[in-house]
């Protein structure tokens, strides 16, 4: 209506006072931008230098990564401003924010791209090439408890290499393990596959791996199907040991375990083997390589 009476030469503000619109509300165009001037994505140190935002950012992580710091945005505002950066107040708690850095705000690792298995079935063509790693949950009948039984076997041989058992499998025991098993065994093109465990992803674990040269390959979520062969392995093991036997103690687990990976290595025949015994396959691999 403003505009068909404005066209015939009455003045807007006329019409505005008349039907009781402020001038503002009337111009007004919404837009799906955020109010005000849109956020820098830079910032400057004192040497007058521009950088990107995510400079700033690991400065903060950084700082926030020491024990019992627990800083707010102004405090952290003056961190910066000792580590040469020409920064504000606002600037600092938007970034916090935006990241979920702020006090009070759990400090979460940030994803990484996960190296997924491709081929379910793979054909090693040597002993070591190919690795799986799992852990299978093991009653212990005198405690009452489940304990943990991480095992590292050869896809190639079927051989195991390396097992541990605790009531608790962390990041560390995996280093310790893996560690153990690189001192016995040569590295030259390995990739282990493993499940999406806490203990796998670990960013201390994939490091380790990383700076060993061993390609690390993840099973996608929840499809064990991916890392078949200690699949089986753990199959022959609930059917072969866990049904048949009532554990008295984590220590006497441990041991029924052991004898059973000494008797499933040397002595056991395996129809993907032809018949033949993991042992057998590993080392008539090296005898003719040698």
């Amino acid at each position: 209506m403003i505009r068909s009476y404005a066209s015939k030469g009455v003045a807007v503000r006329r019409l505005l006072q008349w039907c009781g619109i402020s001038p503002s509300g009337y111009y007004y165009k919404r837009t799906d931008r955020p109010r005000g001037r849109r956020p820098t994505t830079h910032s400057v140190n004192a040497h007058g230098e521009l950088f990107e935002n995510e400079v700033v950012l690991k400065d903060i992580e950084a700082t926030l990564q020491q024990e019992f710091c627990c800083y707010g945005y102004r405090n952290m505002t003056g961190e910066l401003r000792d580590l040469q950066w020409i920064i504000n107040h606002k600037k600092v708690y938007r970034l916090m924010k935006e990241h979920r850095l702020l006090y009070g705000s759990r400090i979460r690792p940030r994803p990484f791209k996960r190296n997924f298995i491709r081929f379910r079935s793979v054909q090693p063509e040597r002993p070591l090439q190919y690795l799986s790693m799992d852990i299978k949950y093991v009653h212990v009948h005198g405690t009452g408890r489940n304990a943990l039984l991480l095992t590292v076997i050869d896809i190639y041989s079927r051989k195991v290499l390396i097992h541990m058992m605790r009531t608790n499998i962390k990041k560390g025991d995996v280093l310790v393990m893996l560690s153990l098993m690189l001192l016995e065994y040569k590295i030259d093109g390995m990739t282990i596959r493993n499940d999406n465990g806490s203990q796998f992803i670990a960013a201390a674990v994939r490091e380790y791996l990383r700076e060993k040269g061993i390609d690390q390959e993840f099973s996608h979520v929840a499809t064990p199907q991916d890392n078949a062969y200690i699949e089986a392995l753990h199959s022959n093991i609930q059917r072969e040991v866990i049904d048949r036997y009532e554990f008295d103690s984590l220590y006497h687990a441990q041991l029924v375990i052991d004898r059973y990976y000494r008797w499933y290595n040397e002595k056991r025949r395996h129809g993907s083997l032809k018949g033949k015994t993991p042992s057998f396959i590993y080392n008539q691999y090296q005898s003719v390589s040698l």
